[in-house]
């Protein structure tokens, strides 16, 4: 069934003074380590006592292994507030031979969801959490549910944040990599997706799409439409940079690779600043383009919130990808004008096409106009980023405010429900 995502608030929260345990991907600098600085927020704010537990996704990374720990732990000092933990496979199990037959080999084909669930089956965990207990459980992406149920001991709830149908990230991953064949198919890594949330009592999904296909793939769930909390951004002093922001993953690495072959040349006169750790990624990919434009490549910055101090605009050149995407949160947080592509508006309602500060280009002719055109505009000054049509749009749907009203109303309803069988 679906779950309303407002209800009247009770005060205090249900949580206040509980145990909350967050499971996610030891990752950072990217969109889902946005989303989970978010729920560490909410439930701090519902007064719960918050612990993290980051499970790697690479053999090795065992908590004992203090070491190896280190890059991620100071790449994350957001999280240093909250008690943490660690997880991960040993690098021994990837050796024993049900490990190779069940898990290796489908990975050599393909199969990504079968590899990270079977890593996360063997994680070791932090001992000391052996000795914890916990009233709610929050887990980040289904191949981490084994982690969850372990620290659930089979009575406390868990909720499962999807972060999109990942069969179908995969399927985009995997179109460059060279598998052995037979390739694993998008209905193979949907079928282990779907055994692994039916443990969970409460699905989340972060975009409207998402939750229409899962609600229909697992009616027997229960389900909620629940935005994620979109990284707030400076909006001012203002300046003159024309920015992309982008991570390196391969639907960004196509979607700055489609700007720089067909919309620049278009610009000859325009200089734009690439920032985030692309650079790689486009390096790799169009070595030509990389070398023309090498220039405009600022690399990974330690707070990519503070390109907006000195921005006049934003671009949103995405021609592929799935789910909703975190950095046009961001670049709406900073009441800047945006030039994108439908795909960069993704996962929304479809009035976020209409706001008058986001001009909507899916075509290379048509971007480099905007382009022309709204380099041209002067630039806006604070009072007018605050009360932009974009900035006013994140505020009503992604807030940190509206996301812990609207996780709190399910947190709650959970709580009064109990769990399923």
């Amino acid at each position: 069934m679906n779950e309303p995502a407002f209800r009247p608030r009770m005060s205090p929260s249900a949580l206040f003074g509980k145990e909350v345990v967050i499971v996610h991907p030891a990752w950072h600098s990217c969109g889902s380590y946005q989303s989970i600085l978010g729920q560490v927020e909410a439930y701090r704010a519902m007064g719960a006592n918050v612990s993290m537990v980051a499970v790697s996704t690479d053999p090795g990374f065992t908590p004992e292994r203090s070491w190896i720990w280190r890059s991620y732990i100071e790449s994350t000092p957001e999280l240093d507030r909250d008690a943490r933990f660690y997880a991960g496979a040993p690098l021994s199990a990837l050796f024993h031979p049900s490990f190779l037959r069940n898990a290796v080999w489908p990975y050599a084909h393909g199969n990504q969801a079968i590899i990270r669930r079977a890593l996360a089956e063997r994680s070791r965990l932090s001992e000391r959490l052996d000795s914890l207990s916990f009233d709610m459980v929050h887990c980040n992406h289904f191949f981490l549910m084994p982690v969850a149920e372990r620290l659930a001991r089979g009575g406390s709830p868990i909720l499962l944040d999807s972060h999109d149908l990942q069969a179908r990230q995969f399927m985009l991953m995997n179109q460059k990599i060279p598998w052995l064949r037979p390739h694993a198919s998008y209905e193979a890594m949907l079928a282990v997706e779907l055994e692994s949330m039916r443990g969970a009592d409460l699905l989340l999904h972060v975009n409207i799409e998402e939750h229409e296909v899962f609600s229909e793939l697992l009616p027997e769930k229960r389900h909620a439409l629940l935005y994620p909390a979109g990284p707030d951004a400076p909006r001012g002093p203002g300046g003159d940079d024309i920015v992309v922001v982008a991570s390196n993953n391969t639907a960004n690495v196509e979607s700055v690779v489609w700007f720089l072959r067909e919309v620049s040349p278009k610009v000859p006169d325009i200089d734009i600043k690439i920032v985030g750790n692309i650079d790689a990624g486009v390096r790799s990919a169009a070595p030509e383009e990389y070398r023309r434009y090498r220039d405009w490549f600022v690399g990974r910055v330690d707070d990519v919130r503070r390109v907006y101090e000195n921005a006049r605009l934003v671009l949103l050149p995405m021609v592929n990808g799935f789910g909703l995407s975190i950095k046009t949160l961001e670049a709406m947080a900073s009441g800047l004008p945006l030039i994108a592509t439908s795909a960069a508006l993704r996962g929304m309602q479809g009035d976020v096409l209409a706001l008058r500060d986001v001009t909507i280009a899916d075509d290379p002719e048509s971007f480099a106009r905007a382009l022309n055109r709204k380099a041209r505009e002067p630039r806006r000054t604070e009072a007018q980023r605050r009360t932009s049509g974009v900035r006013a749009y994140f505020d009503a749907h992604f807030s940190q405010a509206v996301y812990r009203r609207n996780l709190e109303a399910l947190v709650e309803s959970l709580l009064e429900n109990g769990r399923r069988p």
